[in-house]
This record gives structure tokens, C-alpha cells and sequence, in this order.
């Protein structure tokens, strides 16, 4: 029995092998994304399991205070600490590849048994670390995750730009009326949506003053957007306005409903007793959204690529490798299509952001059983809400501020 227990153990590392090793062949992204993903499920399970162990911990159990909550956010805390630690070092790793030539080319495509194993002993290693050094982990995770959601807009603003430009550049009737339609739609669901969060948000009988603030603040700016972008003097369009003014009212949303489920203005009354069923769908779209933003922002050609990239490259499939295409006996040094250190700079941030959300933003006890609640969350929204609207506003304005400077 021992030895059939041996050979199914060889077996599956040598089919975990081959499945990485095929995998990074196709597209080394993809790998990325899968040990990522890998790391966000391990936080869940640890999170939900791994308190009465953590409680035996002599270095972890330092006080007879600490609550199941907070063994849950450590769990989580130091599974993201050794995921960030594997990023990080990465990107310092792989500062200046320009061309395929460079020997780190191969590192950040192959590789994948040690990679693998460097990164579970990270993470294994996470777990003996002080409780004070996870303390400033979780800190500095806030402002990390911050930098992130600001990535996520940044890629946003770029995405509906480049959506605009290329049914304008088709100059046909039918694609500005698709855009007209579009926006029209667009503006209406904004609104209408924001209505919805009216009876949402503010309860009759209850002061609810912060709340209206947020849903006047989110329609008042989707009206600036308009006003703004169909200005003469700026170059600008109504598509981008509508979809920015979308997604600054599911911010809006996103951020009251993280609201305490005891609070009398969240209409939602969450109870503290999450199903299974609610954890699964907020895993996942947390799971989908960070992946996402990460392979977005390793791919772009215009935020933060490499000088030696060609723009051209933009058109390319965001989970197609062009340097996994490189032909037997070819000497030509091609250059990098997106930067390798960036890429892995977005998934160490996307280590902190998705530890924030599973640990309740490490700052209440009480909503460190729910997913993404809290106060510090509620603000970390409704601030990146109007940090869009900063930046989008920023992007029509810019060129009339500084018309010297060439903006993509």
C-alpha cells in the first residue's frame, strides 16, 4: 500500500510538472494567474479552518485577547505576505529585460516545479514570522490595496478611450449611433440605478445624511461628465462619460453595501451569518476581478510598457505570449512585449488588495466573518469613486492645461 501511495504521489508531481510546464509554454500569464488564483483559494480555506491551529502557535498566541477573528485575519494576512514576498522579488528580479535575449526572459517563462516550491515555502515561512512584522503587513496592505483600485480605474479610463476610438475611426453611421445608444443607455441605467439606491440606502425614519451625500455626489458628477466631455474646447466624447458615470454608481453601491450589517442606513440587512453560497460568489468575483486587472495591466501597451515595446502590440489577445512564440535558431533580439516587472508589481498589489477584502480590512473584529465589510472598505470605495472622477476629468482637461505634452 506504501508503495502504491508512493508511485501516486510521483505520478501526480510529475503530471503537476508537465501541466505547468504546458501551461507557461502557451502563455506564461496564465500560469501566473493560476498560482495567484491558487493563493487567493488557500486564503479562503485557511481563513475559514485554520484559526484552532494558529490558537497552538506559541509565537502567534501571544495574548489570551485575541479572538477568532483575528486567527482568521492572520491566516489570511500571511498566506498574502508570502504571495506578495513571491511577486515582489520577482519584479526587482526582472528590472530592465528589454529584449528576449536576456537571460531573465527565461526565468519569468519557465521554470515552473521551482517556482512553485519557492512559493510554498514562502508561504510556509510566512507562518513563523512575528506577529508584529504581519502588523505592519497589514498596514501597509491598505495603501497597497488603494494603489490598486487606482489601477483598476487607470485601466478603465484606458479601456473606454480606446473602446470610443475604434467605432470612431470606423466613420460609418451606423457605429455613431451605436454609440449614441449606448451612452443614452448608459446615462439611463445611472440614473435609474441611483434611484434603486435611494430606497436602498436611505430608509424611511432614519437620518441617513452620509448616505444621500454619496448617491447626490455620484449623479452630480455623472452630470459633469456630460457637461465636460461634449464641451467645444474639449476633445472629448459622450461614451466614455457614460460608462465612467456606470461604474461610478456600481462604486457607489459596491461601497454602501459594505456598510455594517447593523447599521439602520444599509437597507441590505446583512446578516452576520454568511451562507456558504454568499462567501463562494464573492470569492469569486473577487477572484475574477483581480485576475482580470492583473492580466489587463501586464498586457497594456499604454500604461507603463516598456520603451522597447511597440505600440502595434495593443491589438495583440490579452492572454496571447508573444514571447513563447520565439522560433528554434532565431538570434534576433526581439523586444519584450509588456513589462515583466510591472506585471509582477500588479499581482503583488493584487496580493494585498484581495487580503484586505477576505480579511474585513483588518480593522473590525465584527465584520471579519463577512467578506469586503466594513467601515475602511466603505471608504476605500466611495474615495476610488471619485478618484475616477478625478482622472477621467483630468484626461479631458489635460491637453488644454498642457498643450505642449503628448498624451496616448
Amino acid at each position: 500500500m506504501s508503495c502504491l501511495a508512493c508511485c501516486c504521489a510521483s505520478a501526480t508531481c510529475g503530471l503537476c510538472s508537465s501541466v505547468a510546464s504546458g501551461i507557461s509554454r502557451k502563455s506564461a500569464r496564465i500560469a501566473y494567474c493560476g498560482l495567484f488564483g491558487a493563493s487567493l483559494v488557500v486564503s479562503w480555506i485557511l481563513r475559514e479552518t485554520a484559526a484552532p491551529l494558529l490558537e497552538k502557535f506559541s509565537w502567534i498566541n501571544t495574548s489570551d485577547s485575541y479572538t477568532k477573528e483575528w486567527y482568521q485575519q492572520q491566516a489570511v494576512l500571511r498566506v498574502s505576505f508570502g504571495n506578495f514576498l513571491f511577486f515582489a522579488i520577482y519584479a526587482l528580479v526582472m528590472i530592465g529585460v528589454k529584449d528576449q535575449n536576456d537571460r531573465r526572459d527565461s526565468w519569468h517563462h519557465g521554470g515552473w516545479p521551482v517556482k512553485m516550491i519557492v512559493w510554498f515555502l514562502l508561504v510556509v515561512l510566512m507562518f513563523f514570522v512575528p506577529n508584529e512584522i504581519i502588523s505592519v503587513y497589514g498596514i501597509l496592505s491598505k495603501f497597497g490595496a488603494g494603489a490598486f483600485l487606482l489601477v483598476q480605474v487607470v485601466l478603465l479610463l484606458d479601456a473606454t478611450h480606446n473602446w470610443n476610438d475604434s467605432w470612431v475611426e470606423k466613420d460609418e453611421r451606423k457605429w455613431y449611433v451605436a454609440l449614441l445608444v449606448i451612452s443614452i443607455v448608459c446615462y439611463i441605467a445611472t440614473y435609474a440605478f441611483s434611484g434603486v439606491l435611494f430606497m436602498w440606502f436611505n430608509p424611511s425614519g432614519h437620518d441617513c445624511g452620509l448616505n444621500v451625500f454619496f448617491i447626490v455626489m455620484t449623479m452630480i458628477l455623472a452630470f459633469v461628465f456630460a457637461i465636460v466631455a461634449l464641451h467645444p474646447a474639449v476633445n472629448g466624447s459622450l461614451l466614455p462619460a457614460s460608462v465612467i458615470s456606470v461604474y461610478c454608481a456600481y462604486v457607489c453601491y459596491t461601497g454602501l453595501s459594505s456598510e455594517p450589517h447593523d447599521y439602520v442606513c444599509n437597507g441590505l440587512n446583512r446578516s452576520k451569518a454568511v451562507t456558504a453560497s454568499t462567501l463562494t460568489l464573492g470569492m469569486l468575483t473577487t477572484v475574477l476581478s483581480v485576475l482580470y486587472s492583473a492580466l489587463r495591466a501586464g498586457s497594456s501597451t499604454t500604461f507603463l510598457s516598456p520603451p522597447s515595446s511597440p505600440r502595434a502590440g495593443g491589438k495583440e489577445a490579452l492572454l496571447e505570449d508573444p514571447e513563447d512564440g520565439k522560433k528554434n535558431g532565431e538570434a534576433e533580439a526581439r523586444p519584450v512585449s509588456y513589462s515583466y516587472s510591472f506585471f509582477h508589481i500588479i499581482f503583488a498589489l493584487a496580493s494585498m488588495y484581495a487580503a484586505m477584502l477576505l480579511s474585513g480590512w483588518t480593522d473590525s473584529s465584527e465584520s471579519a466573518s463577512l467578506i469586503d465589510v466594513g467601515w475602511t472598505s466603505v471608504w476605500v470605495k466611495i474615495c476610488t469613486g471619485w478618484a475616477t472622477a478625478a482622472l477621467y476629468i483630468w484626461t479631458l482637461i489635460a491637453p488644454l492645461i498642457l498643450p505642449d505634452r503628448e498624451f496616448y
